[in-house]
């Protein structure tokens, strides 16, 4: 007997990601894990970031959990809550006529609003995604200095042999170690120094790692490692954090561009309450995936 499982396959600015309708008991974490590594991959699967599960909840709209690739929870994912509003509001589950919904998350409950193109459709999703923490320990660094962490040096070494990097500690529900660097990120090694980076031993929980080039006050560039994934072509809390990092330095304004390789994320922050991220949630297809019964 055969378990069929509907999905929506959906991206934000090309950070992908599997999205299934859930409830709490369907299946174990581990089974849920099991699941996203092998829907996840890009051979065998449908191919995605991550496994998203849509969920009912009693104090939002409905509750978000999200599975990296390598099976991992992550605790918040910014390309994913916009992918995760759409498919809520455009499957009905939530009766949204303002254009608006709550999300419940590991990191609390976010408020979104949609807007809509000429034909109705859902173009722009804007997502509160909390007050940045600049604590160390929020990314899983415990060190004696006082917030915020700005040019840390870290090494890291392999065969190649051996890197310092200096980054801007930032958790935006998630840990985020930000590089701002004065080249094009398009050139830099990320492939060797972002897993060295994740998996550093000063990170107890390994971290994100993004690294960014401030063109000018409005507008950054930046790739990213995602901790589970690998390097993605967008990642909204990465986003998020590069410009608290860049606006602590006085690089930025309140209002940013942030260009990722999968397309363009526009963050507002004045410096000081909540973080806002906004950009596309494009659906691409629907379909079911089959599998043994578990």
């Amino acid at each position: 007997m055969n378990e069929r499982i509907p999905f929506w396959k959906m991206h934000g600015t090309g950070n992908d990601f599997v999205l299934v309708e859930a409830a709490p008991g369907d299946r174990s974490d581990a089974q849920w894990s099991d699941l996203a590594t092998r829907i996840c991959d890009r051979h065998f699967g449908v191919g995605a970031d991550g496994l998203i599960l849509v969920l009912p909840s009693d104090v939002a709209s409905r509750r978000m959990r999200i599975i990296n690739a390598d099976g991992s929870e992550a605790e918040m994912c910014g390309n994913g809550v916009r992918c995760f509003v759409r498919y809520c509001i455009d499957r009905g589950l939530v009766d949204a006529p303002d254009g608006r919904m709550t999300i419940e998350a590991i990191p609390g409950v976010l408020q979104a609003e949609v807007t809509r193109g000429a034909g109705g459709e859902i173009e722009t999703v804007r997502v509160s995604m909390g007050v940045p923490d600049l604590e160390p320990s929020s990314v899983g660094v415990a060190i004696e200095q006082p917030a915020p962490v700005t040019d840390l040096p870290i090494t890291v070494s392999d065969a190649a042999g051996e890197e310092t990097v200096e980054v801007t500690l930032v958790s935006m529900g998630n840990p985020h170690a930000v590089a701002l660097i004065d080249g094009d990120p398009a050139a830099y090694d990320l492939h060797r120094i972002g897993p060295l980076v994740e998996h550093h031993a000063m990170f107890a929980n390994r971290t994100n790692y993004e690294v960014v080039q401030v063109i000018d006050e409005r507008r950054l560039s930046m790739r990213v490692w995602e901790r589970g994934v690998g390097e993605t072509l967008a990642c909204g809390s990465g986003a998020c954090a590069a410009t608290v990092a860049a606006r602590l330095r006085g690089a930025t304004g309140d209002d940013v561009q942030v260009a990722v390789p999968g397309g363009t994320l526009r963050i507002e922050w004045s410096g000081e309450g909540e973080v806002y991220l906004s950009g596309p949630a494009t659906f691409v297809f629907e379909a079911e995936w089959g599998e043994g019964a578990t």
